[in-house]
């Protein structure tokens, strides 16, 4: 498989902020910018990041440059390139400029899914084969990781709430078909942690321990760090984050706020969990995008906080 080895970390953090974050607001980032935020974070060991999105331009001008951005992303070492694929026609896409993972995400809400991908479900799921069919049919050391991302898994702010058996149902027709995992995402930030805990232990007994990989959370209440420590206690190692907190859905009203690269690190850091990030640097990524983006708020308790007096980076705190 087309992929970069880090099992030396306890967890891994992949940024979504080039996609998840940009994709959500007016301003576009010119590509040179992108690109040094990209090599900043990966300078600062970030191990993974989600650099775009394969959507017609027409759509989302904001990332029209993700083929040139996936294919400069591939030049930084160790760094694994991911991107967003809303169809077969984008993961062909993905594929020829070199992601090393695609993921495609299906909307749970019905509703949802043909605001965001204009398909039903039974659409999508045809999309889905078709992927797995190219991914198949290529060299094995060239396929990129697929994973099905499971959209508004925990509620929806068009269909209100969203069904625990849906949910398990759906995931285990994405393995089916093929999927290499599937990933839980709270697009709506409507999670609790009691709600988390349950939903990944009945998708995990259907797909199995192995295949329920990410989770993609929110902080829209408040409650996006105590969902990631949950997701931790059951064996979730990878957590989708946003420097700043940028991101949101444009096709979920009232969806913002993904949880904060540098919050997550922090906690990770303070409790003596390896991410490979070293904060410090992270912290100094901020610049970048706040030159870039001068008219957008950035977010994060860490930044605006500091560190806590004799605080040092990769010590653990307290233990």
């Amino acid at each position: 498989m087309n992929s970069i080895d880090h099992s030396g970390l306890d967890v891994l953090i992949s940024e979504v902020g080039p996609r998840d974050g940009l994709q959500s607001i007016q301003a576009i980032m010119p590509t040179e910018a992108k690109k040094a935020w990209i090599k900043a974070e990966a300078d600062a060991g970030v191990p993974e990041i989600e650099v775009g999105s394969f959507v017609p331009p027409k759509l989302m001008p904001q990332l029209a440059d993700t083929a040139e951005i996936v294919a400069y992303a591939r030049t930084i070492p160790g760094l694994q390139v991911a991107a967003l694929v809303p169809n077969f026609r984008g993961a062909e896409n993905a594929i020829k400029a070199g992601a090393h993972k695609i993921s495609l995400p299906l909307s749970v809400s019905e509703t949802h899914s043909q605001r965001n991908l204009n398909r039903t479900h039974e659409q999508v799921f045809g999309e889905i084969a078709k992927v797995v069919a190219l991914i198949g049919s290529l060299p094995e050391d060239q396929r990129p990781g697929f994973e099905g991302s499971l959209s508004t898994a925990f509620g929806c702010s068009i269909e209100g709430v969203v069904k625990q058996d849906k949910v398990v149902d759906i995931a285990a027709r994405l393995m089916a078909l093929g999927c290499d995992e599937v990933g839980l995402s709270d697009t709506t930030g409507s999670a609790n942690p009691a709600q988390l805990r349950n939903m990944i232990r009945a998708v995990k007994a259907v797909v199995g321990d192995g295949n329920l990989a990410a989770v993609h959370l929110h902080n829209t209440r408040g409650l996006g760090l105590a969902n990631a420590l949950v997701a931790l206690e059951e064996n979730i190692f990878t957590f989708d984050a946003s420097l700043g907190g940028l991101g949101g859905c444009p096709a979920a009203p009232g969806a913002s706020g993904n949880i904060v690269t540098e919050d997550l690190v922090f906690m990770f850091d303070a409790m003596g969990i390896k991410t490979g990030i070293e904060l410090d640097k992270l912290m100094q990524v901020r610049e970048i995008v706040r030159k870039a983006l001068p008219n957008e708020e950035l977010y994060g308790f860490t930044p605006d906080a500091g560190y806590p007096k004799g605080y040092a980076a990769g010590k653990g705190w307290g233990l």
